[in-house]
């Protein structure tokens, strides 16, 4: 399944649901060209892996990379909503213990006010 892209803003904070599969190649391009553009206005990202199926190694680099450029600009990138499959693969690459995690769109949301 093609990765699909939905973004809005909530509260301030931008807001990315992810459906389809973040995979090396097209989607996980899409993904980082989508995140790098949005980013220049609004560095507070929240993305919401609902209906995402799958990620791959290549998908997982994207995530990191991602990451990275969100912190290094004073920004941040909070995961929420996992599906089991996704959270699993997080916490066997030891991935869950770098972004911050969510169960749902809202206290990701909500965690940037606290943080602020």
């Amino acid at each position: 399944m093609q990765l699909e892209l939905i973004t809005r803003i909530e509260e301030g904070v931008l807001v990315v649901d992810c459906s389809g599969r973040i995979v090396f190649g097209e989607e996980s391009q899409l993904l980082r060209d989508r995140i790098k553009e949005l980013a220049c206005q609004n560095n507070h990202i929240v993305l919401n892996l609902a209906g995402t199926s799958y990620i791959d190694s290549g998908g997982l680099g994207t995530l990191v990379a991602l990451y990275t450029t969100a912190r290094h600009s004073g920004g941040a990138i909070k995961l929420a909503n996992l599906t089991k499959r996704v959270g699993d693969l997080l916490q066997v690459t030891k991935l869950l213990t770098v972004f911050e995690v969510f169960d749902s769109e809202r206290k990701a949301v909500e965690s940037f006010k606290k943080a602020a």
